[in-house]
């Protein structure tokens, strides 16, 4: 995807032309993940204190050791250098670590998980389990260890310990085999879009349900739980304009459909938002090619010509490349008794849900929809990759009404390009394949075509600072780290400890908007 969102919008296009807008324009993701870690790490001194029964105390405990392994994830992704402080009396500033070092700590503490909480599937509960523990380790080592080049990772807990690719293959097989996880019947399934309440409106594109409304329904709905959703972050309906913002899901305003009239359903079933991170043209492309028969495309992306009334350039749009992706997006759906269109699919499902004053219909607060962050469907694909298993590939096909075309390196790379699109995984593949696969990858993006402020054109990345393979080079994917953090580094007169990353701490790369 690209940038997108409005000529006012610089941050995102910043943000996909690997540029910076501002100094500090990463802090509140860097603060909210170590507000995480620090209160894993709380929990983590704390738990056998509290008289809790052995298989409580392992499953909290267990919990912990994820969520910090999930944080730190997040953080070592996004930043590479960082310091890791895993008690709550560590000193903030601590050095930094990188490479195998930070990424032994985020398996081993992903291990602990493994092996402390119990075989139990906890979906259903609202915890995360052992197996997304599992699941969770498989994405970490894969990355870890292509980026790296590094197969083998010691435990910062057991001496003589390590992590490798056999000990993480066993556990992707385990949650394959034990987890109780499986895929939906139907990829479309997943997504908030096949709500009971939209999926039988006149207005549905036919692209996003070719079988017929009978064929789908959305596993979240009327409180449903997804058998292929394992770490899914949930919303309800007491957002306000203050800290609790993110009570609603904030990401499916900012990639909803922008500047369009959409009271009468134009852009049915999805909803109004910033039109931020429009889908590249050459990714549907590359799709057509490779796999010109596969379903998941129409129900993953839709192009703006399903809707008659579309106008480009309707809000003063950047980077609109006429496709938008489909699962996370605001869904609308027809209150008869209004008579009209409501904000949200929600609004509809669940009538009688209170609100918070103001809200009841509001696009900027009513998705609810989940975010789903890690799915059965690529744990399927991590045991095709790790332990050459043919049957998890072909059942991923299968599903998606394929052919089985034969497992190789190209083919599963491919896979988890289509099946996994748009659900944050890609970026971390594309760099673990190697820095020329990552710079070929991301120069296809290159002057693709798009509208600029209503006008017909190009992604010019090239015109700022190189492009995208030439920033990716320079950065190795890497964000810069926010300056407030560089200087809380530093005590009264001293030096700063934290040392910028590669790329990054110059003018000439500060984004000042598209032109």
């Amino acid at each position: 995807m690209l940038g997108g969102g409005g000529k006012n919008d610089i941050a995102m296009q910043a943000e996909d032309l690997m540029l910076n807008y501002g100094a500090d324009m990463y802090n509140g993701f860097y603060t909210d993940r170590y507000k995480g870690v620090a209160r894993a790490n709380v929990a983590l001194e704390t738990l056998d204190n509290c008289g809790l029964s052995d298989a409580t105390r392992r499953q909290y405990k267990g919990e912990a050791w994820f969520l910090r392994a999930w944080f730190y994830y997040e953080l070592a992704s996004q930043f590479g250098n960082i310091p890791c402080p895993t008690s709550s009396a560590a000193d903030p500033t601590l050095p930094q670590i990188s490479g195998a070092e930070l990424w032994s700590q985020i398996l081993s503490d992903l291990k602990c998980a493994c092996d402390t909480m119990p075989a139990v599937n906890n979906r259903a509960n609202g915890h995360v389990d052992k197996y997304c523990a599992q699941a969770l380790l498989g994405r970490a080592y894969l990355f870890a260890s292509g980026f790296f080049g590094v197969s083998e990772f010691p435990s910062t807990y057991t001496e003589g310990e390590v992590i490798n690719k056999a000990y993480v293959a066993q556990q992707i097989s385990d949650c394959v085999t034990n987890s109780g996880y499986d895929l939906c019947p139907e990829f479309q399934d997943n997504w908030a879009y096949t709500n009971r309440c939209s999926i039988k409106d006149a207005k549905m594109p036919s692209v996003l349900i070719p079988k017929g409304a009978d064929a789908y329904n959305w596993y979240e709905g009327d409180g449903g739980v997804n058998p292929e959703a394992m770490f899914v972050i949930k919303f309800n309906t007491q957002p306000s304009w203050s800290t609790t913002i993110g009570y609603s899901n904030q990401t499916a305003l900012f990639v909803g459909v922008r500047g369009q009239s959409l009271d009468n359903g134009e852009c049915f079933p999805f909803g109004t938002g910033w039109g931020m991170c429009p889908v590249s043209p050459q990714m549907v492309e590359d799709w057509q090619i490779a796999e010109p028969n596969d379903p998941r495309r129409d129900a993953s992306i839709i192009s703006t010509s399903a809707w008659s009334s579309y106008k480009f350039g309707g809000d003063a749009n950047i980077q609109e490349t006429g496709y938008y992706q489909t699962k996370i997006m605001p869904v609308l759906a027809w209150n008869e008794d209004a008579g009209k269109y409501m904000k949200s699919f929600s609004n509809v499902m669940y009538p009688n849900l209170v609100w918070s004053e103001g809200n009841e219909d509001n696009f900027q607060l009513n998705s609810i929809n989940d975010m789903i962050m890690i799915r059965f469907a690529e744990v399927l694909l991590m045991d095709a990759e790790l332990n050459n298993n043919a049957a998890s590939y072909t059942k991923i096909r299968t599903r998606a009404g394929l052919p089985d075309n034969g497992l190789t390196e190209e083919h599963l790379r491919n896979e988890r390009r289509w099946e996994l699109a748009f659900e944050g995984v890609r970026f971390n593949d594309i760099r673990r394949y190697g820095e020329a696969y990552a710079v070929s990858a991301l120069d296809k993006q290159e002057g693709v075509e798009c509208y600029n402020d209503g006008t017909k054109g190009d992604n010019h990345a090239s015109r700022f600072n190189g492009g995208y393979g030439a920033r990716y080079s320079a950065t190795k994917g890497f964000a810069p780290l926010p300056s407030a953090q560089i200087s809380l580094s530093a005590g009264s007169g001293e030096e700063f400890k934290f040392k910028q990353n590669d790329g990054w701490g110059t003018s000439d790369v500060d984004f000042a908007g598209w032109n």
